[in-house]
């Protein structure tokens, strides 16, 4: 339990990186799907 809070903690201190690298993550798959419909 108190690995998940400090694991928690660590998110919290830099989440604009986190969440940034998600979305761009969810864009490229997005990107990779579209791509490979279209073919």
């Amino acid at each position: 339990m108190a690995k998940a809070q400090d694991a928690r903690k660590e998110k919290k201190k830099e989440p604009t990186k986190t969440t940034k690298e998600k979305k761009a993550a969810k864009d490229e798959k997005k990107k990779s799907r579209e791509s490979s419909s279209e073919l």
